[in-house]
């Protein structure tokens, strides 16, 4: 596992379900972190005083990642209260649920923008310091609805197979400066998506359950520490799938 102390993570997406466990695994493994939101603050705070309460760095950002605008202001933020982003964490995310004859192009666009674009803008804000520095991880978390059908829809399928593309070109990219860019693909995971409808029983999982934010993290946390890993996508599907 990784050892991060004296160094800086970026969480999007980060209040709540994997991003928040994400967040709180990175701090006590010596990061301090920044915790980004769009709409829930009190919930980004809440994981901000944890991690401060455990004797960590750490700051709640609102930012819609989505809007290039928005990340710049928020990684020079995170800069000037934190110092560079060494660890990045693209786990911001929606899951619209929509069946084929339900989907719009508003849908599709809103999607791809925040479930992928917004991965690019990130890694395009915190890259060159990153590369200033000979050191940096990326982690884009994926969904295991990159290779299946998943309940979610096609706009989704196409947003994380889009991810894992770019997981892909920009390790091939930065693997000479330093730096790691992996995906971690986790399926039926039992976060506020679970939840709402999109699976109601774990009876298909040959595990027998639904996986939990901290087995995400945990993975998470391994590439951190493995600097001949990079372009990789690790599944976690209690046995649902293999990648």
């Amino acid at each position: 596992m990784a050892e991060l102390s004296g160094r800086v993570a970026l969480v999007t997406g980060g209040s709540r379900g994997i991003g928040r466990a994400v967040a709180i695994s990175l701090a006590e493994a010596g990061a301090a972190i920044a915790v980004n939101f769009r709409e829930k603050a009190a919930e980004a705070q809440t994981v901000v005083d944890r991690i401060r309460k455990a004797g960590r760095r750490a700051i709640a950002i609102r930012a819609d990642v989505s809007k290039a605008a928005e990340v710049a202001t928020m990684v020079a933020t995170v800069r000037g209260e934190l110092g560079p982003v060494d660890v990045l964490v693209n786990n911001a995310g929606i899951g619209l649920i929509r069946n084929v004859d339900e989907l719009t192009e508003e849908i599709f666009d809103q999607t791809i923008a925040v479930n992928l674009k917004s991965a690019f803008l990130c890694i395009q804000a915190v890259v060159p310091e990153m590369r200033a520095r000979k050191w940096g991880r990326i982690i884009n978390i994926s969904s295991g609805a990159a290779r299946g059908a998943g309940g979610i829809g096609p706009h989704y399928n196409a947003s994380k197979a889009g991810l894992e593309g770019l997981t892909r070109g920009y390790a091939a990219r930065l693997v000479k400066d330093g730096i790691t860019v992996n995906a971690v693909a986790p399926s039926l995971i039992e976060t506020d998506m679970v939840r709402s409808g999109l699976a109601l029983s774990p009876s298909r999982i040959p595990l027998g359950r639904f996986g939990t934010p901290e087995e995400c993290a945990q993975v998470v946390l391994m590439l951190m520490g493995n600097a001949y890993m990079t372009g990789q996508t690790v599944g976690l599907s209690g046995g649902l799938s293999f990648i």
